[in-house]
This record gives C-alpha cells, sequence and structure tokens, in this order.
C-alpha cells in the first residue's frame, strides 16, 4: 500500500457491503490491470489516510490491501447509510473520509483537498459538486457529527448514503477548485455494471 503523502487526522471509510446485484457477481472481485477493482479504490484513500476501513457484509471477508481493516457491518445489506455508520464507530480519528469500493480512479489531490477544506471550515462535512449538483461520494465528514447523525437517520428508518449530508452542514466544493487537480473528473466514476471497468 503507498505511504500517506500527507500526515492529515483522517480514517479512511471504503463502502463494500453492496449486493453488486446491477454487475451480477462480486465486482469488487473484478480485476483490473491485475487487481481487484477494489483494491483500487483502497490505494487511493490510502494515500490520505493512515487509517483505512473496509466495511464488509458480516459473512464476507475481502482480501485488502496491506495496512488497511476489514470492519463488518451488523447484519447484511442494510444500505450504504448502515455502513457509513459501522466505518465512523471504527474510524480512530476526528476526521473521515468516505468512497465507494466500486471507485477505480479516485483521484488522491482532490481527496486531500475534501479533507483540507473540512479541517478549514466549520462545518460538518465536504463534498464535491459537479455540474450543479452535489455528489454523493466521495465526502468527507466530522467522526462525531457523522456517526451522531447516521444513528439518528438509521433510528428513523432511513437507508440513503445520501441523507446524511442532507442533514449536516455541508461545504459544496466548486468545480472550479477540484477540477484543476482532476480535469476528467475520474474521481467520480463507479462501477455498476461490467461495461463501467476501466478498459470497457
Amino acid at each position: 500500500m503507498t505511504e500517506p503523502e500527507h500526515a492529515l487526522p483522517v480514517s479512511g471509510i471504503v463502502l463494500a457491503g453492496g449486493r453488486s446485484a446491477r454487475f451480477g457477481r462480486d465486482k469488487l472481485a473484478e480485476p483490473v490491470d491485475g487487481r481487484p477493482l477494489l483494491d483500487l479504490a483502497v490505494e487511493a484513500v490510502a494515500v490520505v489516510a493512515g487509517d483505512v476501513l473496509v466495511v464488509a457484509p458480516p459473512d464476507v471477508d475481502p482480501v485488502v490491501p496491506a495496512g488497511a481493516r476489514v470492519v463488518h457491518d451488523a447484519s447484511p445489506y442494510e444500505g450504504p447509510l448502515a455502513g457509513c455508520l459501522t466505518g465512523l464507530t471504527a474510524a480512530r480519528e476526528p476526521l473521515v473520509l468516505v468512497v465507494g469500493g466500486d471507485m477505480p480512479s479516485l483521484e488522491p489531490a482532490v481527496l486531500s483537498l475534501l479533507v483540507r477544506a473540512l479541517e478549514a471550515s466549520s462545518s460538518d462535512a465536504t463534498l464535491l459538486e459537479h455540474r450543479g449538483r452535489r455528489q454523493q461520494l466521495p465526502f468527507a465528514v466530522r467522526t462525531g457529527s457523522g456517526t451522531e447523525m447516521a444513528r439518528r437517520l438509521l433510528a428513523q428508518g432511513e437507508r440513503r448514503l445520501g441523507a446524511l449530508t442532507e442533514r449536516l452542514t455541508v461545504r459544496s466544493l466548486s468545480e472550479g477548485e477540484w477540477r484543476p487537480l482532476d480535469p476528467e473528473a475520474r474521481t467520480l466514476r463507479d462501477v455498476d455494471e461490467p461495461a463501467d471497468l476501466p478498459g470497457h
């Protein structure tokens, strides 16, 4: 695993608890340049975060790059908000960076910008704007306020990950702030179907 470039007070959460229903098989195990898709997200996060957690279903033990920790959801397939809470509860740092395990081309410089912007603000979370819309992933969040709000939302029956940042105080990074670091917006790509894999 790549050594962290920055000593940022951040844990990284890589969400890996989905069913891969649209993909038809375990997409996170799909090889990309000879490595599982999941590894690409983990390694990008590890450039920024010294503490990296992969959140998996209770009956799944993914093989992850050295240095990452696997934590398990209490129940299988409860949705990404529950997975995020699992990661927040296990996080060691005051800030958390959240990404999807199916995001193969995360740009570490953009992830670092999210964390630094959160550090410098009074907001609970930071996220990216793209074409005038807030993007669900990746985002950075304060561990304390994120954990409290996720618990409250889940108790109300909410399962959407986006509900977390909808209810927190958020600083959105405009495209003018982050696109110079990632001109093709590769950070926002995810894999839902086989055709979305890099090289297809």
